[in-house]
């Protein structure tokens, strides 16, 4: 069994993309490329984001800190700490709309 500080992550993956040129930080927490399921904490600066994408699979942001932006196409849906946002099949994009940290998990189609 392994435990993890979800706090302490996102304050240290929110430190690195503070200081990093790309305003971007993450971490993968759980699973990875030979896993279905893959959680990983996100960092974003303000006024930074994912640019639109694909998803690989059905997928969940949890807000872990600051507020962001979850839009495809016309839709859009704001989160706040303890949010849970799905996130849709379609095309999406992510915004940090205050510096912010998210959980992101994927269950990867096979």
């Amino acid at each position: 069994m392994e435990k993890f500080s979800l706090t302490a992550l996102a304050r240290e993956q929110l430190k690195v993309a503070l200081q990093a040129s790309s305003g971007r930080a993450a971490q993968t927490v759980y699973g990875g490329h030979e896993h279905t399921l893959r959680q990983t904490v996100i960092a974003l600066s303000a006024g930074r984001q994912l640019d639109e994408h694909e998803n690989p699979g059905e997928a969940t942001v949890q807000v872990l800190r600051g507020r962001v932006r979850l839009a495809a196409g016309d839709v859009s849906w704001d989160g706040s700490p303890g949010d849970l946002l799905v996130v849709p099949l379609s095309r999406h994009s992510l915004e940090a709309l205050e510096d912010a940290a998210v959980l992101l998990t994927v269950a990867k189609h096979r």
